[in-house]
């Protein structure tokens, strides 16, 4: 099976300073901004952007078969599986 994963320079490049601007906002808003208990979300949003960019170009998975999306889909559904478990291990222990 040949998978034919070349991408552009002008796509790469695009993505890559997508991530550096993304990772530059991360610390302006840790450093200068003061959202109280926001700040956590906002950093996990940011975040979450910068993995979906990680997978889909630098992975190759924008390109690839439904089954690896479905196998990386079913792995963040168990690890928010768990994070649920202990999160509400968390809040409803006291």
């Amino acid at each position: 099976m040949s998978h034919n994963h070349i991408m552009p320079f002008k796509t790469n490049l695009t993505v890559f300073l997508s991530l550096v601007s993304l990772t530059a906002l991360t610390v302006y808003t840790a450093k200068f901004v003061d959202l109280g208990s926001f700040n956590i979300i906002l950093a996990m949003m940011i975040a979450s952007v910068k993995a979906s960019l990680v997978l889909g170009w630098f992975m190759h998975l924008k390109g690839d078969s439904n089954m690896n999306k479905v196998i990386i889909f079913s792995s963040f559904c168990f690890v928010a599986l768990l994070a649920g478990i202990c999160y509400s291990d968390l809040f409803f222990r006291y």
